[in-house]
């Protein structure tokens, strides 16, 4: 294994509804043998929070990196990041120093003033590094790190109650821009990764996961949803990455959880194989629906 600055770390610098740290070590033992090795591309295109993208980046030295997400605002802050970390601290500092200095009548007004400004500039497309700075401030601040819209597009996830939360980390922001300068960075749907992967890539997918519940379905991540069509076709994506000698791997949400009959992932991806395994997640929106449940990774290697 080939490592790469070892003593810089890099994290994911946002909370992640459904972020993959805690199943980080499962979804290791799937990495191909030859990663850094003969194997010297690396394909994420739901990138969300970062936490596979960030252990392959601290972990082995690749050639070529793509990442992809459809949330625009998500990608334009790992852009800022990677090319202006420094006006990105000056203004989420700014923000911090603001918020943590508010007693809690203060905190909640800024918090929704921010919302506000925040949903204005992404009405007009900004590409500003105060958008970007907006994104990580309500990441950091809102309920449960969660990024959910309405049906208009608007960002309306209410206030979080931290006393002390991590707004603005220094040290890991300058890691992720050291990280992120051989990345490619798109604003794209899955597909348009197909471009990037051939037989040297090991690719991770990790698409919004088909809902357990109905009640689970409740953080809209885009105005248009990820339904079961959509699944069927990112399997037969996957289908068509792994013939072309693609190292893959993807996780969803496990429908036996709920229904022992469910075999609709397994039905999918017949061809592959599956691993159940267990993590701590919320099945719906209360947290008497929280726990450990199984999820799914499925691995063509």
């Amino acid at each position: 294994m080939s490592t790469l600055h070892i003593q810089n770390n890099a994290k994911p610098f946002i909370k992640w509804a459904g972020g993959k740290s805690q199943i980080l070590n499962d979804i290791r033992a799937q990495y191909p043998r030859e990663l850094g090795r003969g194997i010297k591309k690396y394909a994420e295109p739901f990138v969300g929070g970062g936490a596979v993208l960030f252990d392959i980046l601290n972990r082995f030295d690749m050639e070529e990196v793509y990442i992809s997400d459809i949330n625009r605002e998500l990608i334009h802050s790992y852009t800022s990041i990677k090319n202006d970390v420094a006006s990105l601290i000056a203004s989420l500092k700014a923000l911090e120093e603001t918020y943590l200095h508010a007693d809690d009548a203060q905190r909640k007004e800024i918090y929704y003033i921010n919302r506000d400004r925040f949903n204005m500039l992404k009405q007009h497309n900004d590409i500003s590094v105060e958008l970007a700075s907006l994104f990580i401030f309500l990441n950091r601040t809102c309920f449960n790190g969660l990024y959910r819209v309405n049906s208009k597009g608007g960002y309306n996830v209410p206030q979080g109650n931290y006393k002390n939360p991590c707004i603005c980390d220094v040290q890991n922001l300058h890691a992720v821009s050291d990280k992120l300068q051989r990345v490619i960075i798109t604003h794209a749907d899955y597909q348009h990764s197909r471009n990037f992967i051939d037989r040297d890539t090991f690719c991770y997918f990790d698409p919004p996961y088909r809902p357990l519940t109905e009640t689970a379905n409740f953080n809209a991540y885009a105005q248009d949803g990820f339904d079961d069509n959509a699944q069927a076709n990112l399997a037969q994506f996957i289908d068509e990455m792994s013939e072309c000698g693609a190292h893959v791997v993807a996780s969803n949400s496990d429908p036996t959880n709920v229904d022992l009959n469910d075999n609709f992932f397994d039905a999918l991806y017949a061809r592959h194989r599956i691993f159940r395994i267990e993590a701590n997640r919320a099945i719906n929106s209360v947290g008497s629906g929280r726990g450990k449940i199984r999820e799914l990774l499925i691995a063509n290697g």
